[in-house]
């Protein structure tokens, strides 16, 4: 349709209305202002929409992204008791048995099993907490008891009961330690 037969019937739709109902000069202008205000507002609804979808979106590639960081989790904590009884193993043999040659394969497959752990510990993130000697940090370490103690500083780990885990930059399990107190 050309210019000249859409403003021909524009004029005809005006010419239509009764006389007191034909838009002027002022109101033409009040229903564009009306119709820019409504399509600023729409505008600006799509921008914040867009900026919501984009929150999250952000949120969940984090999420996903811990979800991958820390799935093995339980498993883990599950594997934490098999490295405790392994290591309480290793510690019970005797000096004696360690070097009877009966028992000197046993002993060395079982400490070569110790350093396997801690190598597919360390391949997914799970390091130890080193605790002795250090101040007592409640996010992770548990203070099982108090010890007088004269040569450390009150709040000092003295002994680390169980040992701690972290996972990546999340605790994974808290030192179970004795803190030393000032004495009596």
């Amino acid at each position: 349709m050309s210019e000249d037969n859409q403003n021909l019937e524009n004029t005809e739709v005006v010419d239509a209305l009764p006389e007191d109902a034909a838009p002027t000069g002022d109101a033409t202008a009040e229903r564009i202002a009306a119709l820019e205000a409504e399509l600023a507002s729409a505008k600006q609804d799509i921008l914040y929409a867009h900026a919501d979808t984009q929150n999250v979106r952000r949120r969940l590639e984090k999420e996903l992204a811990d979800a991958r960081a820390y799935a093995a989790t339980a498993f883990a904590r599950d594997m934490l008791s098999v490295a405790d009884n392994l290591s309480r193993a290793l510690a019970a043999i005797p000096a004696d048995l360690r070097e009877d040659e009966k028992f000197k394969g046993l002993v060395v497959g079982l400490e070569a099993t110790g350093r396997e752990l801690e190598s597919v510990f360390g391949r997914n993130g799970i390091t130890k907490l080193e605790s002795v000697g250090q101040p007592l940090d409640p996010n992770k370490h548990q203070a099982m008891m108090e010890v007088p103690s004269a040569d450390a500083e009150p709040g000092t780990i003295l002994v680390e009961m169980q040992a701690g885990y972290m996972i990546k930059d999340r605790l994974l399990r808290p030192a179970m330690v004795s803190v030393a107190k000032k004495p009596d």
